[in-house]
């Protein structure tokens, strides 16, 4: 079980990067060049979006990263990584793969914690 959450969280910080770059890179774009009238539009909450960007995925990763020796820390780490990608960026096309997989391997982590062994 431990394997999976630490397989899902690398997935999910990797995916969720790409999601972010994308994020934090529009945000910059639209702030260096303007905003064009109903094509690209600065989004409601810069900062957030912002803030999201970075540590959501980053936090999968450690998330991930830690599910061998710490699986009760770990847990709770990814849940609020897929809380804060979900705040920032909702729940969309693109959007859905690093929530859930977050969201999943949150939850097996915290059973693991629970189990002996792998």
């Amino acid at each position: 079980m431990r394997n999976t959450v630490l397989i899902l969280g690398i997935i999910s910080g990797l995916w969720g990067m790409l999601v972010g770059f994308f994020g934090y890179g529009y945000t910059e774009f639209i702030d260096w060049f303007g905003e064009v009238p109903d094509i690209a539009e600065q989004v409601d909450h810069v900062s957030r979006t912002r803030f999201v960007s970075l540590i959501g995925p980053v936090l999968a990763l450690v998330g991930g990263g830690m599910a061998h020796a710490r699986p009760l820390w770990s847990g709770p780490i990814l849940l609020i990584s897929a809380a804060l990608m979900y705040w920032g960026f909702e729940f969309g096309a693109f959007t859905m793969f690093p929530i859930t997989l977050s969201l999943v391997a949150g939850l097996l982590a915290l059973l693991a914690s629970y189990t002996k062994g792998d």
